[in-house]
């Protein structure tokens, strides 16, 4: 009776670590190399999955400067709940993590937390970008202007849903034009 129930659990064990090791994601690639200052300026929250801050965020902008030191001043604006919605302003600082390229971030919304920020995707010409965690827990694709083409839109989307995302939790971020 010992064996067949040491030999159950046996089972038990290899199958949970089976299916855990199933579960478990690549680490996220970052972009290999990010000019800073070509970086710096506004972007455009496309779409996300969102943070419990930006569940209902419409006009969603992150605008990034470079300090002297190297770290990065960051604000993130939006209204909440609608267009005609209050204004809700963050402001976290962006640290570079060293040698990355430029393109792994902590990103310190609370003293002394730094969250993960990977550059996973960053257009030739800087005009879209994708914000991505090795936990797969949020994701933000952004652009320079407020509005991109679907045909971008589904290759941006597409490019989240390849680096292991749940595509169901994606949120379009809704902008209007003035």
């Amino acid at each position: 009776m010992k064996n067949k129930v040491r030999n159950t659990l046996t089972g038990i064990v290899a199958m949970l670590i089976s299916a855990c090791s199933n579960q478990n994601m690549s680490i996220i690639k970052p972009v290999s190399y990010v000019d800073l200052n070509q970086f710096m300026g506004d972007w455009y929250v496309i779409a996300c999955i969102p943070t419990i801050i930006e569940t209902e965020a419409y006009n969603a902008v992150e605008s990034y400067q470079l300090e002297e030191d190297g770290s990065i001043n960051t604000t993130f604006v939006y209204r909440n709940g609608g267009f005609d919605g209050d204004e809700k302003r963050y402001k976290p600082h962006g640290y570079v993590v060293e040698n990355t390229g430029n393109a792994v971030w902590g990103m310190q919304f609370i003293w002394p937390f730094k969250s993960e920020y990977i550059i996973a995707y960053l257009d030739k010409d800087y005009s879209s970008t994708i914000i991505a965690r090795n936990a797969r827990d949020y994701v933000w694709i952004m652009a320079r202007s407020p509005l991109i083409d679907e045909n971008q839109y589904k290759e941006l989307s597409d490019t989240v849903a390849n680096l292991g995302y749940d595509m169901s939790k994606l949120r379009k971020i809704p902008h209007n034009s003035h």
